[in-house]
């Protein structure tokens, strides 16, 4: 990965090869971001860039053994770390018993996020972990010497799913790290890691990307048919995320879905609270019961969540009336052409508040049931305001 192949992103890029210039290459060092901005490839490039014998003043130079290698994320002094589900019957599976995949969907997909790589690597609704036992693996890859680089670099995508028991471990190491050996750690919700870990990384904050960099990324895109407007409106939309502007421009199933789920939570619970309408609360309650089924999964139920709170959002802004600063697709914006003048100063924080709580209990594994019927009650009396 070249850091030239990455959307946006140039301020980082120049602190990232100044960095590498100067021979001030932090040990451990935590990319931290929202999904989609190019977080795990920026430390691909990264550590493409620091390994790369004939590197330029801007970036690797891409065709040297080992920028070669890299280019298949097969470098042997790159170690991979990154959240994994086992299936039930095994259990000492460890990351490079996944490498292989995850390899082929990096460099398909520089961008792809957890849920993408957690439907590609299995059938179920469950989340990845990195496992406990994955610690003994990293203190043996770090015990090597290096192959052929001067540097052993150990990319962790997604720490924050990483088990206490190995958090602890990798702890240990970044206290007394090995010499020449470099951590990059990517992580989507940096909050989540343990404050220990947090403390003893340099944070890399990746700002979202640049609307016109996201529009530029789809418009030169060959496998895309589509206008400089409408790919504008889009990276409008996307915030930032380029993940989620792909997503947007495929019209996705889970879109769909979570904008039918919102509009009938909303609209049922605008009736129950409104209308003592106790035919809809049945619906909510089908409503709850629905969302809440193992079999939607949990990282399913989290982007529902954050779906519907860029609802909240934009209905807020429409009921403002601050038009050129609202970005719905257009079946969104007839929903909310009239949902919008019940989301008001009057509840717009609480509404906020309740599904950010929900999605970080669901995060957390509290029982989804509970989180959904509890959220379902709140709306009722929020929309009450």
């Amino acid at each position: 990965m070249l850091f030239s192949q990455i959307i946006g992103q140039k301020a980082i890029k120049e602190r990232l090869i100044r960095s590498v210039h100067e021979k001030r290459i932090p040990h451990a060092q935590l990319f931290r971001g929202r999904e989609g901005v190019g977080k795990l490839a920026l430390a691909v490039a990264y550590a493409q860039y620091i390994c790369c014998k004939n590197r330029t003043e801007h970036d690797a130079c891409g065709v040297c053994p080992s920028c070669v290698k890299y280019s298949k994320l097969a470098h042997p002094d790159l170690h991979l770390v990154f959240p994994i589900i086992k299936p039930a019957n095994k259990d000492s599976l460890v990351c490079d018993d996944f490498v292989n995949e995850f390899r082929e969907m990096f460099i398909e997909d520089p961008y792809m996020s957890a849920q993408d790589w957690f439907n590609k690597i299995s059938k179920d609704s469950k989340q990845g972990i990195i496992y406990s036992n994955e610690s003994q693996e990293i203190i043996r890859k770090l015990s090597l010497k290096t192959y052929e680089s001067e540097y052993k670099m150990m990319i962790i995508w997604l720490p924050e799913k990483m088990h206490v028991t190995c958090a602890n471990k990798l702890l240990k190491i970044l206290e007394e790290p090995p010499a020449k050996t470099v951590f990059l750690l990517v992580s989507d919700q940096p909050e989540t890691i343990i404050a220990t870990i947090l403390s003893r990384t340099q944070h890399v904050i990746i700002p979202a990307l640049e609307n016109e960099d996201i529009m530029s990324a789809l418009t030169s895109n060959a496998k895309v048919a589509i206008s400089p407007t409408d790919a504008l409106n889009i990276a409008r939309i996307a915030k930032g995320s380029y993940k989620k502007a792909k997503d947007l421009l495929a019209e996705n199933d889970e879109h769909k879905e979570n904008y039918d789920k919102f509009v009938q939570v909303m609209r049922d619970a605008w009736k129950v609270g409104n209308r003592k309408n106790y035919v809809a609360l049945k619906g909510l309650k089908q409503w709850s019961d629905d969302i809440s089924q193992s079999t939607v999964g949990r990282e399913r139920q989290k982007n529902f969540l954050v779906y519907a709170q860029h609802m909240l959002r934009e209905n807020f802004i429409l009921n403002l009336q601050q038009l050129e600063l609202n970005y719905l697709n257009q079946t969104e914006a007839d929903f909310s052409k009239n949902f919008s003048p019940f989301i008001h100063a009057g509840n717009v924080e609480d509404l906020m508040t309740e599904f950010a709580l929900a999605q970080r209990h669901i995060e957390q594994n509290v029982n989804a049931r509970m989180v959904f019927f509890d959220l379902m009650l709140k709306i009722i009396v929020l929309l009450k305001k």
